[in-house]
């Protein structure tokens, strides 16, 4: 038996990075998962891997714009008639936000807001209906340390992600007053090789290694974190292992905000 056997997930931006590393997580430990992304090509890639690898009717894609109500409404009815149901929700789709209070632009403040902190909002309210009746539930909405600790270079992102944490936590109140088995927990990740630290270390104009081996000492595990070190976290606060943990924050961090 697998650690969330027989749940069914929904798990957004896993095209890629966290959300990719997440659904194939989730799948080799027995649930049935619904990927959905932007990219819709990549997502059924994805899908398709992990039909392969753990067995057909394992997996399921869609094309989804996270801040847009409608795609969030079509997810769902597919989530019911593809699984059944739908006990898990990962809200892992995200961007980063350029700028610092000088130059980050209203336009990119306000599409920060809405991909990071509008589709969390959806995601939960949207979900909640189908979840209720698939109980026990999780839901798990990835913020970042950066939603804990400030930059003076990331304003729009930092404010973005604090949204996230908190929003978490009225969702995890809400749902225990109203006597539902159905848990809200955010996980912080910091620097974590993905394709969107790439796009970072990209416009840097330098080599990886170097701007690798830099973050990497602002860490004190002195090492940049891995795709599959957040979707063991996801695993956990996804899984009946963590049904007493709700409105909490999981820091997945090396060890940074500790300092």
């Amino acid at each position: 038996m697998g650690r969330v056997e027989g749940k069914k997930a929904l798990i957004t931006g896993a095209a890629q990075g966290l959300g990719a590393a997440t659904a194939k997580m989730l799948a080799s430990q027995g649930a049935r998962v619904l990927l959905t992304d932007i990219n819709a090509d990549g997502a059924a890639e994805v899908a398709a891997q992990i039909n392969h690898d753990v067995g057909a009717g394992t997996a399921f894609s869609l094309r989804h714009d996270v801040a847009d109500p409608d795609g969030w409404k079509a997810a769902v009815e597919l989530a019911h008639d593809t699984m059944g149901g739908l006990s898990i929700l990962v809200n892992n789709a995200g961007i980063g936000v350029r700028g610092n209070i000088e130059t980050c632009t209203l336009e990119e403040w306000k599409r920060g807001f809405s991909v990071n902190v509008d589709s969390v909002f959806l995601g939960c309210q949207t979900c909640l209906p189908l979840m209720k009746e698939n109980q026990p539930g999780s839901i798990v909405n990835i913020s970042s340390i950066a939603g804990l600790i400030a930059s003076d270079t990331m304003p729009g992102y930092n404010a973005s992600k604090a949204a996230v944490w908190m929003l978490s936590k009225s969702v995890a109140l809400y749902c225990a007053k109203m006597g539902w088995d159905i848990r809200c927990n955010s996980v912080h990740p910091t620097f974590i090789d993905t394709p969107i630290l790439d796009g970072m270390v990209a416009s840097t104009g330098k080599e990886k290694t170097v701007i690798m081996g830099k973050l990497a000492r602002q860490i004190p595990l002195n090492r940049v974190g891995e795709p599959n070190d957040i979707a063991n976290a996801v695993l956990y606060l996804a899984s009946d292992e963590s049904k007493f943990v709700t409105g909490a924050e999981l820091k997945v961090d090396g060890g940074i905000s500790a300092k």
